[in-house]
């Protein structure tokens, strides 16, 4: 089980691609958008301060919202479909899962019983900070994901 943790976060910019997916494609999306975040970046000059991330307005179904991007050290100005966001500041309860993507769900059902334990609920929003690269560590039992969800007392 992760271990979670009530932290106080800045809010910081970041430079993103939203759209609507249904759930079996959000890993063709991810490929598309962080290239396109990376390409726009790096034409405008601004440095990366932190890994890449998933952020869902709400709990995703079949279909899911979702905003893909990367951190910057200034917001980006508009390029094709990438756009400034700012990811909130605030109170959140945040783990690191450690295992294959399609296990999250575990980890995020145990962080909803830790909250109500604590005496506070989930706000809207929350986010996945992705720790590793595919790429780069083939074996998803290694992989390491932040997730971070805003909370209100409750």
């Amino acid at each position: 089980m992760a271990r979670f943790e009530i932290v106080e976060l800045d809010p910081n910019p970041a430079a993103v691609v939203t759209d609507e997916v249904p759930l079996a494609e959000l890993t063709g999306f991810f490929a598309g958008a962080f290239s396109a975040v990376m390409a726009a970046v790096a034409e405008q000059g601004l440095t990366f301060t932190g890994p890449p991330f998933a952020y869902y307005p709400a709990a995703p179904t079949d279909k899911v919202r979702v905003t893909a991007g990367l951190p910057v050290d200034g917001e980006i100005a508009p390029s094709g479909e990438v756009r400034p966001f700012t990811r909130p500041g605030g109170r959140a309860v945040v783990a690191v899962h450690v295992g294959p993507y399609e296990s999250l769900e575990s980890t995020y059902h145990d962080m909803l019983e830790w909250m109500g334990e604590q005496g506070v609920r989930p706000a809207a929003g929350m986010w996945e900070e992705y720790l590793s690269d595919p790429a780069a560590q083939p074996d998803p039992a290694t992989w390491r994901t932040r997730v971070v969800w805003p909370v209100v007392d409750g």
